[in-house]
Order: structure tokens, then sequence, then C-alpha cells
């Protein structure tokens, strides 16, 4: 029996790690990933089509026009959204897809595809938080106190995620999620054929 794929929205707050944490992921297991398009600039070492899809603000509300995204938001000034083909492409090679958006774009996902699980990623603590956007040094102190005053409305999001993981070592954190994604395959709403497939052989066991 082939096993269904599943889809798992991965979001946090800007700086949690959620990028590093689906990063390794997808190198060390057979996840997809959703690739999402932004309108904001590359960052030193991302790769067009790999990191995102990088779109001028025109382009980008052509793809709304055209119903070409699954989700978008706006966030600190900048487009994000998530391409539709790739994700049902994957879905029906019976991949596992993962989707790192934010936090809007992950309750509309949620919203037009209740069988995907939400995953919020967080640090241990606020000044980790600080700590870490400070180490990325792209970023003026200015547009960093910004990110953590979205950080700090977007806490109410927290209770509409369905697992909550603390990143406090990348190592654990990756395996955390690997083995919750794992256990995702054998919740009841993923294995409705296997339970329908049963039920029919009972009916005609002799």
């Amino acid at each position: 029996m082939s096993r269904k794929g599943i889809i798992a929205i991965i979001s946090g707050f800007s700086g949690a790690g959620k990028g590093t944490v689906v990063s390794q992921l997808v190198q060390r297991y057979d996840y997809a990933v959703s690739i999402s398009a932004t309108t904001r600039l590359p960052r030193e070492g991302e790769t067009e089509g790999v990191s995102y899809f990088f779109k001028t603000k025109e382009a980008f509300e052509e793809m709304i026009q055209r119903d070409e995204l699954i989700e978008y938001a706006q966030y600190v000034d900048h487009y994000y959204g998530t391409p539709k083909d790739y994700v049902f492409r994957q879905l029906d090679q019976g991949r596992d897809v993962l989707l790192e958006i934010e936090m809007q774009g992950a309750l509309k996902v949620k919203e037009k595809m209740p069988e995907a699980s939400l995953i919020f990623i967080t640090p241990p603590s606020v000044a980790e938080l600080h700590r870490r956007l400070k180490k990325r040094g792209t970023e003026t102190e200015e547009v960093i106190q910004k990110r953590i005053a979205r950080a700090k409305e977007e806490c109410s999001y927290m209770e509409k995620y369905d697992y909550i993981v603390v990143n406090d070592g990348l190592e654990e954190c990756v395996r955390t999620i690997h083995d919750l994604l794992q256990s995702i395959h054998f919740t009841k709403r993923n294995q409705e054929t296997l339970i329908r497939d049963i039920q029919a052989d009972f009916d005609q066991f002799q």
C-alpha cells in the first residue's frame, strides 16, 4: 500500500531558526519543501528558485490576480506567498511537503486544507531571539526592534497551532520535528483508507 503524502506548515518568529531547521530536514530526509515567492531582496547566499522565487511587487500582484498562490501575506513591507503547482504535484506523488510560511498564510492554508498540520518553532526566550537576529548581521537595530515587536504580536497565533517545538539546539529540534512528522502518518485522519480496507476485509472474511 502506498503511503499518502502529508502537508506540514512550519512557522515561527523571524529569527527562530525555522529556515535552518527546514533546510536540515530536507537534506537529511525525503521531504519536499515548497519554495515561497517573495518581494524582498535576496540575502547573502540565497538563490533564485532554491531559497525563494524573488518577484517584483508588480509580478507578485499578477500572481495573486491569476490565483496562482495557495496563500499570501504581507510581512514587514514585503509580500510572501506559496505557489500552488509544486505543492500539489508533490502530494500527488505521495511525498510529504513542508511549507515554511508566516502565521497569517499558515492559517489561510489550514482553512483551505484542514488536513495540514501546523508546527510552530520558537526560541527558548525573547533574549535569545534578539541575540539570533543580531547575529545575522543583515539588518539595522531599528529593523530588529520591528521584528521583536512583530513577534510580540504573533504570540497570539501560537495557540492556533497543532504543535509547538522549542528550538534550543539544532540537532534536537530537527530530530524532534522529523519524529513528529512521521507520527502524523499514523493519525486517524491519515489512515482513513486503511480503516475502510480493514472494515471491508472483516465484512468479507469467512
